[in-house]
């Protein structure tokens, strides 16, 4: 899920990471790559070889596989240098083709399994080896568990220097399929047909995806819908290389708990063809919706989504209820993709925060509010902030629909609010941060260890940078207990809930 402008795939920030402009579709939806030289955020070692890589495009080779990356690829060694290939699994041999060799390693491409793993099973999407958005569907659930556990424990004992991280087991799904509550995908012209889906790792070859199996299949059918009236109108759909057309993306939204369902068509004009008669066949196909929006993006840019967003029928919000909290969510606000798995976090994180009604919590990168929602019933006061306009007005709609009067949320950056709330005065107890697949802001870090709450809560979406910032942290924290939630299954992402202890001076 983790090439160029995949954006089915897991880790449910894609929208936050457009919006910063610190991370968005150099990573997907469920991005995963960390650059700089590396490998999916981890550093490719060759223990036993130098750094010149010998192996050569074409050339086959036989592998015994070690281990697994961060992006789900198997590694292993062939004629002494570290080679990625994809689609294989620790403890099989196989024989792989090179592809690509780069500074520190090679990438290959699976050619047969000569000794199979006793995880394998047999991946159930007809195009899992195309899409490359469910990197670990051959991968059995319960080893997917432990493979995320590992990437966690790996990741803070390289970067952090923990030699036992406390790092717990995996909280899993007991059916791991159909959670997402949102999906996104470009719509294009494709050999005369039109095509919804995923650009093919490494091309701008789609993948018609429009059946996706973990998606809702609410919003599959809604993109199937979409698809066939496009065709059928004849609608302008943009085309990348030249910067024309109208529609360019898709994006469709399920309320789990209240099953409204939001469809927003993402556009390079402001115009857009027989947009009257699309909506009138789009309400009349899917009465389910409720909110149908058009967002403008004139950009020629892999982000999805531009600045404008304007109501073509219906609501401007989808509304969406985690246990007693109410969410009113406009098309550009981050949400958790995976409800059922959703409180699961926030509970982790609500244990880690360790309330008791005194407590005056900090919920940096708030988006719409929910963690800060979700702690505040137990809290003194709650104080967030998001970069993103219409997430805190988002934020304060649901705090206001879910009767929560002791938090408040503003506009701005966490590593610049924060210091100013510190030269006013506030002092937190607890910080809960929900940052970015590129981590924390150096300045926010240098300011969590200048304020020194009692508690911090990192809620990460990256193994590698929780690893860094907590690494930095250690410097008034110890490291007290990680909690890996598997927020998507089928991908080699993993969210995690960390609890990090202001250490007791003498």
């Amino acid at each position: 899920m983790s090439k160029g402008q995949t954006v089915q795939g897991s880790k449910g920030k894609s929208e936050r990471n457009q919006q910063d402009g610190r991370r968005k579709q150099g990573t997907s939806a469920g991005g995963a790559s960390s650059g700089g030289g590396k490998r999916g955020g981890v550093q490719a070692r060759d223990d036993r070889a130098g750094s010149n890589i010998k192996l050569r495009v074409g050339q086959v080779v036989e592998i015994d596989v070690k281990r697994m990356g961060i992006n789900g690829e198997g590694i292993g060694y062939a004629e002494r240098q570290v080679i990625f290939v994809p689609g294989v699994l620790p403890g099989e041999q196989v024989v792989a083709e090179v592809v690509k060799v780069e500074q520190r390693h090679a990438i290959g491409k699976l050619v047969r399994v000569k000794q199979k793993s006793k995880d394998r099973v047999e991946p159930p999407c007809a195009v899992y080896d195309q899409c490359g958005g469910c990197t670990l569907q051959h991968l059995s659930y319960d080893a997917q568990l432990e493979m995320k556990r590992e990437l966690v424990r790996e990741s803070l004992s390289r970067y952090a220097g923990l030699k036992k991280p406390p790092v717990e087991p995996t909280v899993g799904m007991q059916n791991p399929w159909s959670y997402r509550n949102k999906a996104q995908l470009p719509i294009v012209e494709h050999k005369g047909d039109v095509v919804v889906g995923l650009f093919q790792a490494g091309s701008h070859q789609i993948v018609d995806v429009s059946g996706c199996a973990v998606q809702h299949p609410m919003t599959n059918r809604i993109v199937q819908e979409v698809r066939d009236i496009a065709k059928e109108l004849g609608i302008s759909l943009y085309q990348e290389k030249v910067h024309k057309g109208e529609l360019r993306t898709v994006v469709a939204r399920v309320g789990f708990e209240t099953g409204q369902c939001q469809l927003t068509l993402v556009t390079r004009t402001r115009e857009l063809s027989q947009k009257k008669e699309l909506v009138k066949r789009i309400v009349e196909r899917v009465p389910e919706i409720t909110s149908i929006m058009q967002n403008v993006n004139p950009a020629k840019t892999s982000l999805i989504f531009g600045e404008e967003t304007l109501p073509l029928w219906g609501t401007e919000d989808l509304l969406e209820r985690l246990g007693e909290v109410q969410f009113s969510l406009s098309p550009r606000a981050f949400f958790q993709l995976n409800p059922e798995q959703t409180p699961k976090l926030y509970d982790l994180v609500a244990e880690a925060a360790a309330l008791t009604g005194n407590e005056v919590v900090v919920d940096a990168y708030c988006g719409v509010g929910t963690i800060g929602l979700w702690l505040a019933p137990k809290a003194k006061e709650v104080h967030g902030m998001d970069i993103v306009p219409e997430a805190i007005a988002d934020a304060k709609r649901n705090a206001k629909m879910s009767g929560v009067d002791n938090a408040r949320f503003v506009v701005g950056a966490a590593e610049k609010i924060l210091v100013e709330w510190m030269q006013k005065g506030l002092r937190p107890d607890v910080v809960v941060v929900d940052p970015p697949r590129t981590g924390l802001h150096q300045d926010l870090i240098e300011a969590l260890l200048k304020t020194a709450p009692k508690r911090i809560v990192y809620v990460s979406c990256n193994p590698s940078t929780l690893g860094k910032d907590c690494g930095q942290l250690l410097k008034k924290y110890e490291v007290k207990k990680v909690t890996p939630v598997d927020m998507f299954p089928q991908t080699a992402h993993v969210e995690s809930v960390t609890l990090l202890v202001r250490k007791v001076t003498s």
